[in-house]
């Protein structure tokens, strides 16, 4: 018998995005151990094509895609394919995320022109999960995890492009404030669908390249967020929908995710930004 830390197995596929190092890689052999077939999500076509190796000789089924999710036109991009190739979907891990950066008062813009933190970390795992969004109902009791952070402060509305007094860790920790709350939206609105939403922070300052990169010494091993993610997915299989859990006990997001005002901005500025590319899309079909 399974414990409730040990995700199920599904006959619908898990999509991972940044699952060629880090976190992501550690979950992809995670799921594949328990069953699951493992869409590999990463900027590289070799790393993917690694992971995947690494994961057939387990005897795994998985499948590589690549995307720069700095673009939103490529982040549309995958998420049609992935629907395309899998239009039954069980799960979606949005894991791929930007860090505070070296320079904490370098200011970086994604190919849209957007601030990169925000467009990385919050507009592209919502474009993606919208975009998969008839995927993930046509998978039946499906799951979207959101890697979030305990790190949170409220996106300024008046200046959600972080254009004056910019600082790489606030710019991180507005771009998964705004992560949380988009989850638990989206979880009222998902849920009569059979979709359950719930946002993870796995563990502080895990041994990863982004925390390496940003100069921090790491405090926790991925192996540890690894189990974390788990035991969320494992509360989502057994009905837990738009939670946050603080590595493996749920908790509370910052108290303004549940700020109805600042919600209905969020949305309409989410909206807003997403409008080009969403309607570029549905001009293509």
């Amino acid at each position: 018998m399974r414990s409730r830390d040990d995700s199920v197995s599904s006959n619908e596929p898990a999509l991972i995005t940044g699952a060629t190092s880090g976190l992501g890689r550690s979950l992809a052999h995670a799921l594949a151990e328990r069953g699951w077939t493992v869409l590999v999500h990463g900027r590289d076509e070799k790393r993917c094509d690694q992971v995947v190796a690494e994961l057939a000789d387990q005897g795994a089924t998985a499948s590589p895609y690549v995307a720069d999710l700095s673009s939103l036109g490529q982040t549309a991009d995958l998420g049609r394919r992935v629907a395309a190739e899998h239009p039954s979907l069980g799960l979606l891990v949005n894991n791929a995320g930007v860090g505070f950066g070296a320079d904490q008062q370098r200011r970086e813009l994604s190919e849209d022109g957007y601030e990169l933190r925000l467009a990385v970390n919050y507009l592209a795992p919502v474009l993606l999960t919208r975009t998969l969004r008839p995927a993930l109902r046509a998978g039946g009791g499906a799951q979207v995890l959101n890697i979030g952070s305990a790190g949170q402060s409220p996106l300024d509305m008046d200046d959600p492009q972080f254009t004056r007094g910019y600082n790489g860790t606030e710019a991180y920790t507005r771009s998964k404030w705004a992560l949380a709350a988009h989850t638990f939206m989206i979880a009222d609105e998902y849920g009569p669908e059979g979709i359950r939403v719930n946002c993870s922070h796995p563990a502080t300052f895990m041994d990863t390249t982004m925390v390496v990169d940003a100069g921090i010494d790491p405090w926790s091993s991925v192996a540890k967020g690894t189990e974390s993610v788990l035991h969320a997915i494992s509360a989502g299989e057994a009905g837990t929908t738009g939670q946050f859990f603080n590595e493996t006990q749920r908790a509370s997001a910052h108290p303004r995710t549940t700020d109805p005002k600042l919600r209905q901005r969020l949305s309409a500025l989410t909206d807003d930004l997403l409008a080009p590319v969403e309607e570029h899309g549905r001009g293509a079909q």
